[in-house]
């Protein structure tokens, strides 16, 4: 009975109402969109690299190394010799290593030199290999394998020549426009940065920069790729090694062995430690964003106390002709409470409809501009306690219109208004 005339009286200032519930929907679509947003970064972030025990690259900060090995964000400050990577590889608790090679970008994208075993052990999130979308590892010296968005984005396919150029910014001046390579394969997404990488092999690193020195070309030196695949093409150096042990044990006896390499200064991170480190620096944009959310819906809360503080006015005869009925000051209280929770318990499964309808219609667009593959499905575990946080904070806002209807007296309502 409490239920229905709630239900029938919201209906009868259902203009007023239609305008709360609105506001109301908005700021839950805000405060879950957020929330959801914020856990489906956080995975992809962790997903990112899957399956590699160590990261070894120059001595320094273990979050520029995650940057610009993971990530490809950031420059190395030093690079590590062919020599060390060799004796690395050929440790016995070394199960694999996957040189890495950075410093080149094509149009904006940044460039990686490694080898083919780079395709077959390269994991990310539950330990989901590298698949083709088209095309197959490169075999040559100037071969090409795409990642997805820069395929995508350039609209390049199969057979397409590129050149490469020196440095990673969008525009360079330099570019290795005598040595083209030809693309060999194109990657299937992963919503990681291996869509918005170019790879190719350190033989084709090395030939690019045959003739050149302190990061410019010297004139009289450059070589034709044909002579260029003449020349001995090993590494003098690379950026960073992806490491992957044959015995999880062996982790932290590898990692200080590597810590106090003595032939040059080296240093291994442990991937998600590192990612851990990372987001925690990152806690204060989703905090803030919280914060927003909050506001928003505090904003909203407002508006439906100001609405139902409005309607007591209109309500005075209702509420006096149900008090003369026998509805004692309780039962006026928790009709107007129930009105509150009413509201918002609709705001609520409004506004996640009308999420998981958004997130369904944004999923192609953030997967291609932003590599971010986002679960559609707004609701989880942690969704209960935001919707009972929510309901509190609606009994709470509704408390006080319902104390108005507590205390309004029976004869105030049937007096006559003048």
């Amino acid at each position: 009975m409490l239920f229905k005339l709630a239900r029938k009286s919201l209906w009868n200032r259902r203009t007023t109402a239609l305008l709360t519930l609105l506001s109301l929907t908005v700021s839950i679509v805000l405060l879950l969109g957020i929330d959801h947003l914020r856990h489906q970064a956080k995975d992809s972030f962790s997903q990112t690299l899957s399956g590699t025990d160590l990261v070894v690259g120059a001595r320094g900060g273990q979050l520029n190394l995650l940057l610009y090995s993971v990530f490809r964000m950031g420059n190395p400050t030093q690079n590590i010799s062919w020599e060390s990577y060799q004796e690395l590889a050929a440790m016995r608790a070394v199960e694999w290593a996957v040189p890495l090679s950075l410093g080149d970008s094509h149009r904006g994208f940044r460039v990686l030199g490694t080898t083919g075993e780079y395709f077959e052990r390269y994991r990310y999130g539950q330990r989901r290999a590298l698949e083709f979308s088209h095309g197959e590892p490169f075999d040559g010296v100037y071969h090409a394998v795409l990642g997805a968005q820069v395929a995508r984005q350039l609209g390049y396919d199969l057979g397409q020549e590129i050149t490469l150029a020196h440095g990673t910014g969008s525009v360079s001046f330099m570019p290795h426009d005598g040595h083209p390579f030809i693309v060999v394969g194109i990657l299937a997404p992963t919503g990681t940065p291996v869509d918005r990488t170019v790879h190719v092999s350190l033989e084709g690193i090395e030939a690019i920069h045959i003739g050149w020195e302190g990061g410019a070309p010297r004139p009289g030196r450059q070589v034709s790729p044909e002579e260029a695949l003449q020349r001995d093409l090993t590494p003098e150096s690379v950026t960073a090694v992806l490491v992957g042990l044959s015995s999880r044990a062996a982790t932290f006896s590898v990692q200080r062995f590597i810590n106090q390499y003595p032939q040059e200064a080296l240093m291994a991170i442990l991937p998600g430690v590192a990612l851990t480190e990372l987001w925690q620096m990152l806690s204060m944009v989703e905090n803030l964003l919280y914060v927003i959310s909050a506001m928003v819906l505090l904003a909203a809360l407002i508006g439906m106390v100001t609405m139902l503080l409005a309607s007591m006015k209109e309500r005075q005869r209702e509420i006096a002709v149900l008090r003369a009925v026998g509805a004692g000051r309780w039962y006026l209280f928790w009709l107007v409470e129930l009105e509150a929770l009413l509201l918002m318990a609709v705001a609520f499964a409004l506004g996640a409809l009308l999420l998981v309808v958004g997130l369904w219609v944004a999923q192609p667009w953030l997967a291609m501009q932003f590599g971010l593959f986002v679960d559609i499905n707004p609701l989880g575990a942690h969704t209960a306690y935001l919707m009972l946080a929510v309901a509190a904070l609606a009994a709470l806002a509704g408390a006080v219109p319902a104390a108005v209807a507590y205390r309004r007296a029976l004869a105030e309502g049937l007096t006559p208004r003048a």
